[in-house]
């Protein structure tokens, strides 16, 4: 591993953490799935698996579509399936679940945030995205703006998983609209440039 890998990982590894703490907080929230979950619980019940391994189908299925977009994986891509999930549990273990209305919208704000941030900073690192911001960046290298993209897809997510029987809420048109544009802030600030070829 080069010397310019080692003094990025601390920025992945952030950005990352912050992936997985900050939606926890958005599903302790229990207003509504991310756009992704929405689109992980319908395709659950269609090929009839837990949502979780439905996230994972879903994840390799999105590696194929980097294909067309001359996106290529990298140690980010890996750190990223190993790291979030496991972030989410620890943190859902410690996190006390809301009652109050108003500290359960506290939560999906703060966790909305948080997650929005750690997407910017992870990718902005250059070690690689994960599966689904993948297709974000390779599709934004190609004109359209990441807030856009980002927004595009999210939007996509949540509609086929509607369609496909997804559970969502309040808290997922909220994540749908807000959830680019903090990318995007995050990223123009944290973005040291990519060090692997694209």
């Amino acid at each position: 591993m080069n010397k310019q890998v080692l003094e990025r990982l601390p920025q992945l590894l952030f950005g990352l953490f912050l992936c997985g703490f900050g939606l926890a907080f958005t599903i302790e929230a229990k207003l509504g799935l991310n756009s992704w979950d929405v689109f992980h619980d319908g395709f659950s019940q269609l090929i009839n698996v837990k949502i979780g391994f439905a996230g994972v189908v879903t994840g390799f299925i999105l590696l194929l579509g980097w294909i067309p977009l001359k996106q290529k994986p990298f140690i980010g891509t890996i750190v990223n399936i190993l790291t979030i999930g496991n972030v989410i549990d620890l943190t859902m273990y410690f996190l006390p679940s809301p009652d109050l209305f108003w500290l359960r919208h506290l939560y999906l704000y703060f966790g909305t945030v948080v997650f929005a941030m750690g997407v910017g900073i992870y990718i902005g690192s250059g070690l690689g995205p994960g599966p689904r911001d993948g297709i974000m960046t390779g599709i934004s290298r190609k004109g359209p703006s990441i807030r856009n993209t980002r927004i595009a897809i999210d939007f996509t997510a949540f509609i086929i998983g509607v369609l496909l029987g997804g559970s969502y809420g309040y808290g997922t048109v909220v994540m749908v609209l807000t959830v680019g544009p903090i990318v995007q802030f995050a990223l123009e600030r944290y973005d040291k440039g990519t060090i692997y070829s694209l």
